[in-house]
């Protein structure tokens, strides 16, 4: 438990970057996108997701359009704008300088 405690802040951080990661290549819809994030075991809930999902639409990183469901109401998927790309192209570089730093600030 303690554990989690430190990395809870971490995760919050990253949950930006993995959102965009995760509708790179295929526009989801959001309780898929949570899905894919569970299955990389990312734990996330979603009253935290839909609130990010949003405040990343309005900052023009994903764009939507409605699809129709085969099982209810139509869904509405997610895809990365060229700012959302621009974006985590930003994020993975960055996350490539913490990694060297981490690799060698104790050398």
């Amino acid at each position: 438990m303690e554990q989690e405690v430190h990395f809870s802040a971490l995760r919050r951080g990253l949950l930006e970057l993995l959102v965009l990661a995760s509708v790179e290549h295929k526009a989801r819809y959001a309780g898929e996108i949570v899905a894919a994030l569970r299955d990389v075991e990312f734990p996330v809930q979603e009253g935290t997701a839909y609130p990010l999902l949003n405040k990343m639409r309005r900052e023009g990183l994903v764009d939507h359009e409605w699809r129709e469901s085969p099982s209810g109401p139509p869904r509405k998927y997610l895809s990365l704008t060229p700012a959302g790309q621009q974006r985590l192209t930003e994020y993975r570089s960055y996350w490539q300088k913490l990694t060297t730093m981490i690799e060698r600030i104790g050398r």
